[in-house]
């Protein structure tokens, strides 16, 4: 069958529909049930509900970043398996990203307001990488992953004991990025400068810290 040659248009409207379903709470459909639902809904507290809501906030707006760096490396990306690859992950992340919202909305919460301004930046810097040359792209994806790892697992540390079901999400997507990042290490991703790594995580910083509450 042969591939339809999208106009640029087309490419358009495309992008706006998968930055519209990433950011819209409820939009996103996970090809893989939710890990959460083998677990026991606990009793938590106010104050609980509060962390979690925080922390799973944070992990869902990673999640939109993630979805908008691929995208954006997708579309600038000069192999073809190279752009396959990234829109395979991208599927992945999709799970990611619906199971955080379904979290959030368990426990009476829901997703940053600042996610469309994410998604954008997130979209332009992922669009640059690719423009950069395929293996400098694969090597910011490694990193991106490396540094979602991090941080994934200093909030399994922040999580009440009791909260088996952001417990068990945060555990299988750990898994996911691990994955991503040694795919992408092993398609001949570079080492990025140190001082990309380290802009990289002063924007995951600000991200963050802006995201926990708003």
């Amino acid at each position: 069958m042969n591939k339809r040659n999208f106009s640029p248009f087309d490419k358009l409207l495309v992008q706006l529909d998968r930055a519209v379903s990433t950011c819209v709470p409820g939009a996103s459909q996970p090809r893989r049930n939710s890990p959460a639902q083998l677990q026991t809904e606990n009793n938590l507290s106010a104050s609980e509900k509060k962390l979690i809501a925080g922390l799973m906030r944070i992990n869902h707006t990673g999640e939109v970043c993630a979805q908008a760096l691929y995208a954006g490396q997708a579309l600038t990306a000069k192999l073809g398996k190279v752009r396959a690859s990234m829109q395979d992950a991208a599927q992945d992340e999709t799970d990611h990203l619906a199971w955080c919202d379904e979290r959030l909305a368990q426990i009476e919460s829901r997703p940053s307001f600042f996610n469309p301004i994410w998604y954008g930046l997130s979209f332009g810097i992922g669009a640059a990488a690719g423009l950069a040359g395929d293996k400098w792209s694969l090597g910011f994806v490694a990193e991106t992953e490396h540094q979602v790892c991090k941080h994934l697992e200093e909030h399994l540390e922040k999580l009440p004991t009791q909260d088996s079901k952001s417990r068990a999400i945060l555990e299988q997507m750990i898994q996911d990025e691990k994955s991503h990042g040694e795919q992408a290490h092993d398609a001949g991703g570079v080492e990025l400068p140190l001082f990309v790594k380290e802009s990289m995580a002063l924007m995951a910083k600000v991200m963050k810290k802006t995201t926990y509450h708003i």
